[in-house]
């Protein structure tokens, strides 16, 4: 059916290639033989998951882990003997998931068909009571409605754990054999137009009987007899539970959102990966609001010490005898304290919350007073001390861990919203709060003026803060967290979290049942055994959590350290932005202190709008691939913008140019977190080491790097600070496109 003559895959290999293949499979090597252990892991994992939840009867049509587990071993190991060629591999493991997807469509169509059949009796039922009407009857239809739209979201949790299958065997492939097979097999069964490949992933069909059930559940609403259309417009919009979760279900499997789901991305906190046909909504005896209020403030005031000093970071330096874009080693100190904040505070939160909050607040306390202290002691050294300090106090991961571990299922999605929203109205306030503290006086020695005032503002708030955590804070119990599946430590710009982990059962209890049983059955008939044996399994810590950096990076497949690179990338030239704001201004439009903080502020407020726009209008308009290199692309517009190359450097250059970049690095972050999400292996989700702290670790550095940038660049002179530190983010942002296009295909 599908046509690859002119495929990169109908080539031969070369010696050199077969050579680097085998080697890369060869036992011998250690490095490869853990990654293989990760890998064959986390297959486990997943298949044991997938089994678990398993519809039962339906249990003959989920995709065959099992089967396609050993296939890949066979491969590995004819690969190494040399009994079998790239080409064969592709061509074989091509042909055995079309067989596996077309039964899956099938089954699907099946499905489709007889609830389509319910839906139609019902309809003739239905136009009978219109002409007798009945309100017992109509109570009866109702119920009967809800009875097909319960066995609709059954099909649709089938068709997303497929569909997660898919996505996880192809990615496997890939890690295991070094291959680009995931953009050779979406590219040519996603766009072919019998593609098979578009029912799974897109459920093409299932929209009209969502459709159908709805309508004629809202036809039979409260407004028994009145038979109001949904096209209608009804005063009171349809709140059906059955249609709710059908809705739920049908976004996830799409990936559309809404305003709320799109802000929530940006805090990467992340449901489980497979889907369970019912919602169990159990009360979470560890959730505590005022709890989860303390942890959304401590939130905003870090965002808020973060930005406030930023308008006049470089007055300070100045005054303290440092040349103005040391304002950039100033800034960054505290990014630098925070590479290794984030990791004991993924650490300490394992074993307490409370503790870490209070320690966080003690020692940004000391911090910011040191800051203020700097200018009456005249020390530069001082000044760097008490960022440092601040940066040590970054507790962010306490924050998300406690939003991930003690926030039941029901409100997640609006308590990770509210963390990017109080971070982002901290981003906004804090330069706003910097400009507006123009004054200067002196009591019993202690000077108080403009510089030193952020970090007496952020001192007593801080001290304020400890108070009220001391009082009102619970400290949720580790009995019944230990209860519950444990989440993933989180990090300090993006962390995610999945609510499962796997039990160290036996190999064969984690595989999914066959797809097809006739398929199975030969494979055992040629084979003359069964398809694992527990020889296969791999040791128990290859399903743990990685215990190192090292162990993580292992597990990373190219289209992931590709996003880990766009991270970095939009991370960089935001702080590039922000950090030489104050400095840039002054020297070409000499822009006052409140000036500077009013032009921070209002890119601060940009943040929920944009979120808004994008999360309730163009993620459901396009793909969130298609979205992720748009706004690479717009990043890399708003920096050439911003660079002075002739004439007169303007304020609209500077201002139209810093929207663009800033905006389009905003739905970059939410849509690059939403993908990375779905293409990271699922071992990355737990334990301290885990993949939001590897993107913390990646938007840290670049946070570090751009305020090094600043400084270093500052030696040749402030006339050629803003090109120079322009220049490696253009780089930057083309080396993330190019790499992007690359990899495109695997971020289906």
């Amino acid at each position: 059916m599908y046509d690859t003559h002119g495929s990169d895959l109908e080539k031969p290999p070369s010696a050199s290639h077969l050579v680097n293949l085998i080697h890369h499979l060869s036992p011998l090597s250690a490095a490869v033989e853990a990654d293989h252990l990760d890998l064959e892991g986390d297959m486990v994992a997943f298949g044991k998951k997938l089994k678990e939840r398993q519809i039962q009867e339906w249990r003959g049509y989920y995709i065959n882990y099992k089967l396609m587990k050993k296939k890949v071993k066979q491969y590995a190991h004819q690969i190494e003997i040399g009994s079998l060629d790239r080409r064969r591999v592709l061509k074989d493991f091509s042909r055995m998931l079309d067989i596996q997807i077309e039964t899956i469509v099938l089954f699907l169509l099946e499905q489709q068909g007889l609830l389509a059949s319910r839906i139609a009796k019902l309809g003739e039922q239905q136009d009978s009571l219109q002409e007798q009407p009945d309100i017992s009857k109509i109570s009866d239809l109702r119920e009967a409605y809800r009875e097909v739209g319960r066995d609709l979201l059954k099909l649709l949790f089938f068709v997303e754990m497929n569909a997660i299958g898919l996505r996880k065997i192809l990615k496997k492939f890939d890690k295991r054999f070094g291959y680009r097979f995931t953009d050779y097999y979406v590219r040519t069964r996603a766009n072919h137009p019998y593609s098979q490949l578009q029912q799974v992933f897109k459920h093409v069909g299932l929209g009209a009987v969502v459709g159908a059930i709805s309508r004629n559940l809202a036809d039979l609403q409260v407004r028994q007899g009145s038979y109001l259309s949904i096209y209608d417009e009804p005063a009171l919009p349809l709140q059906d539970s059955v249609i709710v979760s059908i809705k739920a279900a049908v976004d996830r499997l799409t990936h559309s959102t809404n305003f709320l789901d799109f802000l929530a991305r940006h805090a990467f906190i992340m449901q489980d990966e497979l889907p369970t046909p019912t919602e169990d909504y159990e009360d979470d005896q560890r959730y505590h609001f005022m709890s989860l209020l303390l942890n959304l403030a401590n939130t905003f005031l870090y965002m808020v010490n973060t930005y406030i000093i930023v308008p006049t970071a470089d007055d300070y330096s100045l005054s303290l005898g440092a040349a103005a874009t040391v304002c950039g080693v100033v800034i960054g100190a505290m990014a630098v304290a925070q590479i290794f904040s984030s990791v004991y505070f993924s650490a300490w939160s394992n074993k307490s919350y409370f503790k870490p909050l209070i320690f966080s607040s003690i020692v940004l306390v000391v911090g910011n007073t040191l800051y203020a202290l700097a200018y009456n002691m005249n020390s530069i050294a001082v000044l760097l001390i008490g960022r440092l300090f601040c940066g040590m106090g970054s507790a962010r991961a306490v924050n998300r861990r406690y939003i991930s571990d003690c926030v039941p299922l029901k409100i997640r999605m609006q308590a990770s919203a509210g963390f990017v929203s109080a971070s982002a109205l901290g981003m906004a306030c804090g330069p706003a709060l910097g400009g507006l503290l123009q004054t200067d006086f002196t009591i019993h020695g202690i000077t108080f003026n403009q510089d030193t005032l952020p970090g007496w503002i952020m001192a007593v708030a801080w001290l304020v803060y400890l108070v009220w955590l001391w009082i009102a804070f619970k400290e949720p119990s580790r009995e019944t967290e230990e209860q519950h599946t444990p989440q993933a430590p989180n990090d300090d710009d993006g962390s995610f979290v999945m609510a499962d982990q796997v039990d160290n059962g036996a190999l064969e209890d984690g595989l999914a049942q066959p797809l097809l049983l006739g398929l199975e059955k030969s494979q055992e008939d040629e084979d003359g055994d069964q398809e694992c044996d527990g020889s296969e399994e791999p040791p128990e810590e290859s399903r743990q959590p990685v215990a190192s950096i090292a162990s993580a990076y292992r597990l990373l497949t190219p289209s992931v350290k590709v996003q880990l690179l766009i991270y970095f990338m939009l991370k960089y030239v935001m702080e590039i932005l922000l950090s030489e704001s104050s400095v840039i201004t002054t020297y070409y439009f000499s822009w006052s202190t409140s000036t500077v903080a009013v032009f921070l502020a209002c890119l601060g407020l940009t943040v929920l709008p944009v979120n808004i726009a994008v999360g309730s209008y163009f993620s459901n308009m396009f793909e969130d691939r298609q979205m992720l290199l748009a706004s690479e692309i717009m990043v890399c517009v708003g920096v050439l913008l911003s660079f002075h190359v002739i004439g007169d450097y303007t304020v609209p250059q500077y201002v139209c140019s810093g929207l663009i970049l800033f905006v389009s690095a905003e739905v970059l972050e939410g849509v690059n977190l939403s993908l990375l999400s779905r293409v990271m292996s699922s071992r990355l989700s737990r334990g301290t080491y885990n993949g939001g702290l590897l993107s913390t670790e990646a938007g840290t550095i670049a946070r570090v790097i751009a305020d090094a940038t600043i400084t270093v660049a500052g030696f040749l002179g402030e006339s050629r600070l803003l090109n120079i530190t322009l220049i490696p983010s253009l780089l930057i942002c083309i080396s993330s496109i190019i790499l992007t296009l690359r990899t495109y295909n695997t971020l289906y």
